[in-house]
């Protein structure tokens, strides 16, 4: 007896594709730049395309129970940066449809059935004995930090509670926030240009933790999404 097919890890629809393990959206293959929260509301409207989502699920989904923030504006926060990334416009939308008082609707066509098997926050199985002795190719490379093309320098977390803690700053519009951690060497200013060596990947969250080999902060560590490093 043959075994079911494996659920779908990308999503289509109209010029977009959404990789729902790696987190990532892209515009005509070319990556869109968004925010974990934005990206999670987005998948959860994925899974349920034409159907109501309620504000209350996008909090358990979005919020966990010990998460402390202001949802209603942070909920605000993440729909508007994920109408902004898909050119969307809430009085006329094509893709994310808002219910007052109620919550959102996915209102696109997918190009291909979505299964309710597949979840936003689908995590991997962990690797085996064998494969985890064993480190990734990369570790040992050296890589270059490169930007977005709009700041010469990158904001680099030391570790993953801090990367958590700057998740929620970004959603809440909270630069105070992201001031106290680059106050507090939490968040590292680095310059586009930097050479770092790679220690290890994170492949579940697509993060490389590197080692920095110029400049003021040479010989901290610190965790590099893949899109921030060249020549690796």
């Amino acid at each position: 007896m043959s075994s079911p097919a494996p659920a779908p890890r990308v999503v289509r629809f109209d010029v977009f594709r959404a990789d729902l393990c790696a987190g990532e959206l892209y515009k005509s293959g070319r990556r869109v730049k968004l925010q974990i929260q934005p990206f999670q509301a987005l998948a959860l409207l994925l899974e349920r395309p034409g159907e109501v989502v309620t504000r209350e699920e996008f909090e358990k989904r979005l919020w966990p129970g010990d998460t402390f923030v202001d949802f209603d504006h942070s909920l605000n926060t993440a729909i508007r940066k994920l109408r902004q990334a898909l050119g969307d416009n809430k009085k006329k939308p094509r893709f994310v449809e808002t219910l007052p008082k109620r919550g959102y609707r996915f209102v696109g066509t997918l190009d291909q059935p979505f299964s309710p098997q597949t979840s936003a926050l689908q995590i991997p199985p962990p690797p085996s004995p064998s494969q985890a002795s064993t480190p990734p190719s990369c570790v040992g490379q050296l890589a270059t930090l490169c930007g977005d093309g709009k700041l010469s320098f990158i904001l680099l977390s030391v570790d993953e509670d801090t990367a958590t803690e700057r998740e929620k700053l970004d959603a809440a519009n909270d630069d105070v926030g992201l001031s106290l951690l680059i106050a507090s060497q939490k968040l590292l200013m680095v310059p586009c240009g930097t050479q770092v060596r790679i220690l290890d990947l994170r492949e579940t969250e697509r993060l490389y933790e590197v080692r920095v080999l110029d400049g003021e902060h040479y010989g901290k560590t610190a965790l590099v999404p893949a899109s921030h490093l060249a020549e690796l």
